[in-house]
Parts: C-alpha cells; structure tokens; sequence
C-alpha cells in the first residue's frame, strides 16, 4: 500500500515518544517531521531514532533565517543526516534561500512563505503587506528564482500559490486539520482533503494524530480518506 501524502509532526516531550509516534505511523504516512523542539534538545540522534528501519522520509523543520554564509553552513551541517526536506524562511531573501539550497544539494530546500499562525492583523503589525495571500505570492515567487524546489504555504493560499508555481515545485500545507479537530494556534487552516483538492502535495498533521489515543490507528483513517481521492497511476 502506498503511503498517504502526510508528514506527521513529532512534537513529543521526549525522544523514546517521537521514536514510538513514528514506529506507529510509518506503515501508512510518507513522511515524520522532526521541529527544532525536538532537535534542539537530542540533537542529530532524534534523526536516526525516528527513521528507524522503516526508510520513511525525513522532513526536518528548522526554519533557518539567517545571513547567507551561516545558513548555509548550518545547511551543510545537517545535509550529512540527509533529511528529504529542510526548511527555510522565504523572507530571508534570495541570497539566503540559495545559499541553503547550494549547501545541501541531496535535500529538498521548503521555503516557508508565512507562518499559519499569522493573521491579517499580524501582518499589518509587523509591517508586511498584505493580504495574506498576496504576501504568499510574492515570497513563493522570491524562493523559487533562488532555487528552492518546495514552499510551505496555508491551505488557504495553496491554490493561488500552485497556479503562480507551476507543477513541479512540492507544495506543502501546515494547519491541516480533519473535520471536528481545533484549529489550536493555527490561523489559517483546512481539511486534508481540501488541501489535497486544491494542489497540495504533502500535508502536515500533528495533534489530530499523535494526540490520538492510538496515533497508528488516526493516521490509517486520515490517510485512507486521501488514498480515495488520488487516482491510481
């Protein structure tokens, strides 16, 4: 059976958690996310743990901002635990985006455009133009030029941003929450199977999952839902 198109982010207080989450998830996801929580506090050895024997694809979330020589020297640092994915801030500007992606040429460079926590309100007090959507637009754009062959991007921009895009660059869609579950801290978000509709290629889901009383058994429901929406080849 082909794993759904979902990375699951392994927000665990502790390594011997996420290891468990991901043992319990692999069989039918295609992704686990590993944040800078998590990395943070067990370091590189958190990569090796949550990938296991499986092979599942490591998406590594650190959101990298920084001048251009350091993130491309933190890109390069963790390009040797070859994550599929790592990502970086779009709003740290082309130089920035191109240096990560020259740094870490086995991995996949995910440009976050906003974060799904933002609102329009938020924009307007840090100062970005907006709307929201047209602020995605812009900074997709930005990150692409420079070399970044994915985007994370709300559910609710995601349409908008695969028609400015094209087909090819990997699209990913935080704030992702199945029907009935909280929005929590996030902003702007949609089902999995409308993020799917619109363009997405890989969601990322959480709590609704690994705060499951059988996290294994959540993400069989959710993924065999989006298996039903993706034609067979």
């Amino acid at each position: 059976m082909t794993p759904a198109p979902i990375a699951v982010a392994l927000d665990a207080p502790d390594l011997e958690t996420a290891a468990r989450w991901a043992a319990l998830v692999t069989p039918h996801v295609s992704t686990v996310k590993v944040g800078l929580e998590l990395y943070l506090r067990y370091g590189p050895d958190v990569i090796a743990s949550v990938r296991g024997a499986s092979g599942v694809n490591i998406f590594l979330d650190l959101k990298l901002h920084d001048i251009p020589n350091t993130v491309a020297g933190a890109a390069k640092a963790v390009a040797r635990l070859r994550p599929t994915i790592l990502t970086a801030h779009a709003a740290g500007g082309p130089a920035m985006i191109r240096a990560a992606v020259d740094s870490a040429p086995g991995t996949r460079i995910a440009a976050v455009t906003l974060l799904t926590s933002l609102s329009e309100a938020d924009l307007d007090r840090i100062g970005l133009a907006g709307p929201a959507i047209d602020a995605v637009r812009r900074l997709a754009v930005l990150a692409v030029g420079a070399g970044a062959r994915a985007l994370v991007c709300s559910p609710r921009e995601v349409a908008a941003v695969r028609a400015e895009v094209g087909p090819d660059v990997m699209l990913i869609t935080p704030g992702v929450r199945p029907d009935g579950a909280a929005s929590q801290d996030q902003a702007r978000v949609a089902t999995p199977e409308q993020a799917l509709a619109d363009g997405a290629d890989l969601l990322v889901i959480g709590r609704p999952i690994t705060g499951a009383a059988d996290p294994g058994a959540a993400a069989a429901t959710i993924a065999a839902a989006l298996r039903r929406m993706i034609p067979t080849p």
